[in-house]
């Protein structure tokens, strides 16, 4: 193997323009941990507003973007024994701790990551764990969520969303999505059973007894929310702890951040093997326009997820 490799690094805390391409030393598996040849890389908002201020995370030396991989196994490291070189894998690793995913090699480790989703190339597959495991954090081990339950689910065609919307079917949910009027078919063709255009109508109008609000938009958005709980519903808001509002009412408010989950990766191939569960892909890029990659992601128009393309 090279010693080297390419990797999309952050020059300065701003625009897209400040990600470069830079040759990098290769890293090397510690232990526990296993090196994975990365195929595919998601691209997430977290990455762009991380980016943009260098908050939330922590740093190394050299800030590197980017968590959801797929790829192969290249090598792994003492203690290692769920995995072999050549082994597909897909995950999340090391969040909210840098990972540098943006990059031919990432190491990780061996827990953080599953294998890969048979049915699924390896571009799908990147587009996953982010994104579908905070829905299935956020409506499974958070919410509780039951058969027979109402869900609404905000901006239901985008990266969280669209996920969110199949695996809460999937839980024998009642879903109710927002998006903008052009997104409506696609939101009905992954299930959902009522979709309200945002921009035409306030929600809170024309939805009411819901259980389960799943809201990746925060401030108004998740005030307005609480109006549509019934008793004992259940707000789950991504954005930050800030955008929870006080709740009252017998309804509970909170703020939930994904983690790291090799069984949660588990449970979402389960139903992308059942045909339950398909990530939608917007666009494809290549590693060295990660720059592009981010731009397209902020003007917040794209439906499902960005991938890059490493190999």
């Amino acid at each position: 193997m090279r010693k080297t490799m390419r990797a999309v690094v952050v020059e300065q805390w701003g625009g897209a323009e400040n990600l470069v391409e830079r040759e990098m030393p290769r890293p090397e598996p510690g232990l526990g941990e296993v090196l994975v040849r990365v195929h595919a890389a998601g691209v997430n908002p977290v990455d762009w507003k991380t980016r943009a201020s260098g908050a939330l995370i922590e740093w190394g030396a050299v800030p590197a973007v980017g968590w959801d991989v797929s790829g192969t196994i290249e090598a792994v490291g003492p203690g290692v024994g769920m995995f072999r070189p050549g082994d597909e894998v897909f995950g999340m690793p090391s969040f909210p701790r840098q990972a540098g995913a943006y990059a031919e090699y990432v190491v990780a480790p061996a827990r953080h990551l599953a294998p890969k989703p048979a049915a699924l190339t390896h571009v799908e597959a990147a587009a996953l764990p982010l994104a579908a495991l905070t829905a299935w954090q956020a409506l499974v081990d958070t919410a509780g969520l039951r058969p027979g339950e109402r869900v609404l689910v905000h901006a239901a065609a985008g990266g969280v969303g669209h996920l969110a919307v199949q695996i809460a079917k999937a839980r024998g949910a009642y879903v109710i999505g927002t998006a903008g009027a052009a997104k409506h078919d696609l939101v009905r063709r992954l299930g959902a059973d009522e979709v309200i255009d945002y921009r035409a109508v306030r929600f809170e109008d024309v939805v009411s007894d819901v259980d389960v609000v799943l809201d990746g938009l925060g401030a108004e958005t998740a005030e307005r929310s609480l109006k549509v709980l019934r008793p004992g519903g259940r707000l789950i808001t991504l954005p930050g702890p800030d955008d929870v509002p006080t709740a009252q009412d017998g309804v509970r408010a909170l703020w939930m951040l994904v983690e790291p989950d090799h069984l949660g990766l588990r449970e979402i191939t389960a139903l992308v093997e059942r045909g339950a569960l398909r990530p939608v892909i917007d666009t494809v890029v290549p590693l060295a326009e990660a720059a592009k990659a981010h731009e397209i992601g902020e003007r917040g128009r794209t439906a499902g997820k960005i991938v890059l393309s490493v190999v």
